[in-house]
């Protein structure tokens, strides 16, 4: 099935730049919802719940082509999107789509299946940042430049350590963010797998077979298997948003720097590609460090919301699990944008070592930037 979607969103260029928010729009979250599905069908038609002529019926219908925009009106209907994408599979086929599971369990997946694929342009775009910032510690490791304390001057360092700074931070929140556990969910009404293995005619079903259900769901759609359900246990979201804020506050600290030192009063970088101005021609300023940091200042307060989200009552939450959804979204966006931008902005900086010039010793300074390019 390929969903379609449109977007007229005027700050798109600025605030959705890289691959991540293509990864995270309504079409993809329509194709997690419709993979979903599909992957729950075939592991119940391996385990004997479902029929292989009723697979093949949920397959044909998982070909048609659902619209983004239509499936977030009809979404109103039961208050989350995988009512209309199920209603929208019932309307073609018979077969028991959805057998067992809750719309949230859907909606769950769906969001690590957007998730994971957002990370790939986002690490991406993390790792090509902090793989700029490593050249350009290499290249200036000796490079003496005057350190600012409280924005003031303060003893000599080099540019090399300042640029390894933001490498070792870029690299170590790519880290994190690439050991976040992704998992599925699948737990049926209250969480209990339910009727995940009773077949739909004859009501029969074990709790083991359910087990094996959920683990090879996981399996099939690549994600991690938990030991629970975990609808309202929101601590695998509270951990993405934490690992995406850190990556956020990354990007933004390499993204202030730049802006600091490309000030016309300081002028000791410079982007290779600066902005200009509506009326201001001869001006050329750092428009990615700029546009990473309008990104990245974005993340704390959509961390906060999602951390925030965390407290939910009883077996399933009565609105705290439907205000996550569009925060994680925009949260990945603002986070992969910033990194885009970022690393726009480190790829060709230029450097202007004669403005840097400063008196003193700094061979501690090079010495630290030799040990983190070592270690890298």
């Amino acid at each position: 099935m390929r969903p379609s979607s449109s977007s007229s969103d005027v700050f798109a260029g600025v605030l959705a730049r890289g691959g991540v928010a293509a990864r995270v729009d309504g079409a993809a979250w329509v194709r997690a919802l419709l993979d979903f599905e599909l992957a729950l069908a075939r592991v119940q038609t391996r385990h004997g719940v479902l029929s292989a002529e009723q697979l093949a019926e949920i397959e044909a219908a998982c070909t048609v082509e659902l619209d983004a925009a239509a499936i977030g009106v009809e979404a109103a209907a039961i208050g989350n999107p995988a009512g209309a994408v199920v209603a929208a599979l019932r309307a073609v086929t018979d077969a028991p789509v959805h057998h067992g599971a809750t719309s949230q369990d859907a909606v769950d997946t769906a969001a690590m299946l957007v998730t994971k694929r957002a990370l790939g342009p986002l690490l991406g775009d993390l790792r090509g940042a902090a793989n700029a910032a490593a050249a350009l510690a290499a290249e200036h490791r000796a490079t003496p430049i005057m350190g600012r304390t409280l924005l003031q001057r303060a003893k000599p360092t080099t540019f090399g350590l300042k640029a390894a700074g933001w490498m070792l931070a870029l690299d170590e929140a790519a880290d994190a963010l690439g050991r976040v556990p992704l998992a599925a969910q699948l737990g049926g009404p209250v969480g209990t797998l339910g009727e995940i293995a009773v077949a739909p005619r004859d009501g029969a079903g074990d709790a083991a077979t359910a087990l094996a259900i959920a683990a090879d769901l996981a399996r099939e759609l690549g994600l991690d298997a938990p030991l629970l359900p975990w609808h309202t246990l929101r601590g695998r979201i509270g951990e993405l948003a934490g690992a995406l804020g850190v990556a956020a506050g990354a990007v933004g600290k390499a993204a202030r720097d730049i802006t600091l030192l490309a000030q016309t009063e300081v002028g000791e970088v410079q982007e290779a590609r600066g902005g200009g101005s509506t009326s201001m021609p001869h001006k050329h300023n750092p428009i990615a460090a700029v546009s990473a940091l309008g990104c990245a200042l974005q993340a704390p307060g959509l961390v906060a919301t999602l951390l925030a989200a965390q407290i939910q009552e009883h077996e399933r939450a009565a609105g705290a699990w439907h205000s996550e959804w569009r925060p994680l979204t925009e949260l990945l966006i603002a986070t992969g944008s910033a990194a885009a931008w970022l690393r726009a902005s480190l790829d060709g900086l230029d450097v202007d070592a004669d403005r840097m010039r400063v008196d003193g010793d700094t061979g501690a300074a090079t010495a630290l930037v030799d040990r983190a390019l070592e270690h890298r």
